[in-house]
C-alpha cells in the first residue's frame, strides 16, 4: 500500500485519491461509513469513532488518525480494542500513515482526513 499524499480534505493511497474518510481493511480502502456515529456529534462537537461503526477489528493493531487531531474516540472503542487485545493507536493522520508503514500486514486503520 502506497501513501502518496496527504492533505486537508483528501488522501491519495494507490494512485487513487479519497475525499473523505477512509477505512483500511485487510489491505482494502473503502470509505468510513461515520453515519452511525452522528447521533453522537452534539456530545463531542465533532462526529466521533463509536463502536456502532464498521470498525476493522481484525488486526493486531489499530490506528486511528484523527485528522488534525479533532476526531473525538469514543471510550466503548478504546475498551473494545482491549478486550480484543488489539493495540490501538489514536494520533493526527499525518503521524498514522508513518505508523501504517511500520506493520502493513497487521495493521488496519481508519483515517479522519479533516479538522
Amino acid at each position: 500500500m502506497r501513501f502518496e499524499k496527504f492533505s486537508f480534505g483528501s488522501i491519495r493511497i494507490d494512485g487513487v485519491t479519497h475525499q473523505h474518510d477512509v477505512v483500511i481493511d485487510g489491505g482494502e480502502v473503502r470509505k468510513r461509513k461515520k453515519k452511525p456515529s452522528k447521533k453522537y456529534r452534539e456530545d463531542f462537537g465533532h462526529t466521533p469513532l463509536s463502536l456502532e461503526e464498521d470498525i476493522p477489528w481484525k488486526c493486531r493493531h489499530l490506528v486511528i488518525g484523527t485528522g488534525a487531531g479533532a476526531l473525538p474516540v469514543m471510550d466503548e472503542v478504546k475498551r473494545e480494542a482491549k478486550r480484543r487485545e488489539v493495540e490501538l493507536l489514536i494520533v493526527p493522520t499525518a503521524e498514522a500513515i508513518k505508523k501504517l508503514k511500520l506493520h502493513p500486514s497487521d495493521t488496519n486503520a481508519i483515517l479522519h482526513v479533516t479538522c
